[in-house]
C-alpha cells in the first residue's frame, strides 16, 4: 500500500481526533494537512503507521489548542465550537457513544480540561486506545496518563446529563420543536421546553445576536415565535439537520447561503439549551456565508411591518 493509501486509509481518523481537541473544523483540517506533510517528507516507513500519524496529529493538536485557549479568552461574547454536521470517522458498533463524544456539550466539557488532560481522554475514553499508545502520542508515561484521566473523567462526570432519550425520540423532538418556531406557536414551544431552557448565541461580534443568553421557557419561546415566522419574508429557510450528532438545525437565506446553525441540547424529554452560532468564521466550512447584517435588517423592517 503507497503512502497515499495508507494516509487517506487513517484520514477519517485522524480529523476525528483533532476536531475533539480542538473544537475547530478548520484547524482539524489543517493539523490533518501538516500530519500528511509530515508523513510524506519522513525518510523512512513508521513500524506502526497508525501509531506515527496519531502521535502526529495529537502533538500538533495539542500545540494549536494551547495557543488557541488564549484566543478563546478573549473572544467576543460566549464561545461555541464550529459546528461539525458529519463525523467521517465511522464505527457502526459505537456509533452512539461516538456521536455522544463530539455534541456541543460534549465539546464544552473538553473546554474545562487542560491540553494533555483533553488529549488523553479523546484518544483513551473516545477511539480506546491502549495506555502505551496514548502515551507514546502525548509523550508522557503511561502512570502520567492514567491520571490524567482519572482528573479528565472526573471532570466530564460532573456536567453530564442524568438521562438522554434515544435517538429517534431526539429526533421526534426536534422536529416538532422546529416545527413551532416556524409557526411561531408559543405555547407549543413552551411545553417543548425545560422550565429553565436557555437561549445562547455565539456571534464572536461579527454578526448580531443576543446581547446575553435568554433564560426561561416563556423568554426562549417568546423570542424565537416572534423571529422564525418573518425570516421567510426575507428569504430565509430553517432545515432539520444533525449538529454535532445532535438534532439542530441551519438556516439560510435565499441564495442558499448560510444564516447560522443552531444546535440543540435535550435532556429529560425537554430542550435544555439552543445554542446558535452565527460568527461567520466558524460557518465557512458549510459553503458560502450570509449577510447576516442585511437580513437582520430586513427582518426588523418585517417586525415593524407586523405591528
Amino acid at each position: 500500500m503507497s503512502k497515499v493509501e495508507e494516509f487517506e486509509e487513517l484520514r477519517p481518523l485522524l480529523f476525528s481526533i483533532a476536531y475533539r481537541i480542538l473544537s475547530s473544523v478548520s484547524e482539524a483540517e489543517d493539523a490533518v494537512q501538516e500530519t500528511w506533510l509530515r508523513f510524506d517528507a519522513s525518510a523512512t516507513r513508521p513500524t506502526s503507521t497508525k501509531a506515527f500519524l496519531s502521535t502526529t496529529i495529537t502533538r500538533l493538536s495539542i500545540d494549536v489548542l494551547r495557543s488557541a485557549r488564549v484566543r478563546r479568552e478573549e473572544y467576543v461574547g460566549p464561545w461555541f465550537p464550529e459546528p461539525l454536521l458529519n463525523d467521517p470517522y465511522q464505527d457502526p458498533a459505537r456509533s452512539v457513544e461516538l456521536a455522544d463524544s463530539v455534541s456541543m456539550a460534549a465539546l464544552l466539557l473538553l473546554e474545562r480540561l487542560s491540553p494533555l488532560e483533553r488529549s488523553v481522554f479523546v484518544l483513551r475514553e473516545v477511539f480506546a486506545f491502549g495506555f502505551d499508545e496514548v502515551a507514546g502520542a502525548v509523550g508522557r508515561s503511561e502512570a502520567a496518563c492514567r491520571q490524567l484521566l482519572v482528573r479528565a473523567r472526573r471532570h466530564m462526570e460532573a456536567g453530564q446529563p442524568r438521562f438522554r432519550a434515544d435517538r429517534a425520540e431526539r429526533q421526534e423532538l426536534a422536529t416538532r420543536f422546529l416545527e413551532a418556531m416556524k409557526d411561531g406557536d408559543v405555547g407549543g414551544l413552551q411545553q417543548l421546553l425545560a422550565a429553565d431552557a436557555q437561549l445562547v448565541g455565539d456571534s464572536g461580534g461579527r454578526a448580531p445576536q443576543l446581547a446575553k443568553a435568554i433564560t426561561g421557557a416563556d423568554k426562549v419561546a417568546r423570542l424565537l415565535a416572534s423571529v422564525f415566522p418573518l425570516m421567510p419574508r426575507v428569504g430565509v429557510t430553517s432545515e432539520a439537520h444533525d449538529v454535532n450528532g445532535e438534532p439542530g438545525a441551519i438556516s439560510r437565506d435565499a441564495d442558499g447561503r448560510v444564516l447560522h446553525v443552531l444546535s440543540f441540547e435535550l435532556l429529560d424529554g425537554r430542550i435544555r439549551t439552543i445554542r446558535s452560532v452565527a460568527n461567520p468564521d466558524k460557518l465557512g466550512h458549510l459553503g458560502a456565508v450570509a449577510d447576516a447584517w442585511a437580513i437582520d435588517r430586513g427582518i426588523r423592517q418585517a417586525r415593524r411591518g407586523v405591528r
